[in-house]
């Protein structure tokens, strides 16, 4: 059953090593693909309005503590984010940093030509089509090898350092920092709600997806 994985299935594309700074067209090819499709995820329930990222809303949280705006209190939460690898033997890559070039694109993309559904209903079929894009994107640009994201570095070096599945990992790391944002004063919505607890099982569900299809 996919809520089961636990490890980052290898597949044709996938680099022998993070590090790699020549990689082949196809690792890099599948690396850009996953990050888009994840990056028009957030995007898209940022558009449903019906409430942002667990990350998103943390950021906020802090922002409204520290009088710094979102997008720095973000650039900050993505560098201890980084700093806690080194408890977690996690390697970083060139994915690590397309990640943060390609998502931030498609989200500003996303925005300026994707419109918010007019009926409630609408929305929160975005939000859910959103989750699951991310997990969709996660498991493609994952296996590509090339190095996580700050935040999905941290949900793959938990896995490893406990062995636990990947959608157990992913909801804990995700519904721990939404209720610290919540606390914290960030607003939080069904669509919040819906990602902090729908990720991790998405998460697994894309990487199940790209092992049966492509291994």
């Amino acid at each position: 059953m996919f809520l089961s994985i636990k490890n980052i299935p290898k597949v044709y594309w996938s680099s022998k090593k993070p590090l790699n700074l020549k990689p082949k067209i196809s690792t890099f090819f599948y690396l850009c693909i996953g990050l888009g499709l994840f990056g028009l995820g957030e995007g898209l329930l940022i558009i449903s309005y019906t409430g942002a990222s667990p990350w998103s809303v943390l950021a906020q949280g802090i922002s409204l503590n520290v009088y710094f705006s979102i997008g720095v209190v973000t650039f900050f939460v993505s560098l201890f984010a980084l700093s806690l690898w080194i408890f977690l033997d996690q390697k970083p890559g060139i994915g690590t940093i397309f990640n943060i070039i390609i998502i931030a694109a498609m989200i500003d993309l996303s925005i300026a030509f994707v419109e918010t559904p007019q009926s409630y209903i609408n929305q929160i079929i975005m939000a859910i089509v959103a989750v699951l894009l991310v997990g969709l994107g996660s498991g493609i640009y994952l296996t590509a090898n090339l190095g996580p994201g700050p935040r999905d570095g941290l949900m793959t070096g938990i896995q490893r350092k406990t062995n636990l599945p990947i959608a157990a990992v992913r909801a804990f790391l995700e519904i721990t920092v939404v209720s610290i944002g919540w606390y914290l004063g960030g607003t939080v919505g069904i669509g919040t709600l819906l990602f902090a607890f729908g990720i991790g099982p998405a998460v697994a569900l894309g990487l199940f997806l790209v092992k049966k299809t492509f291994s």
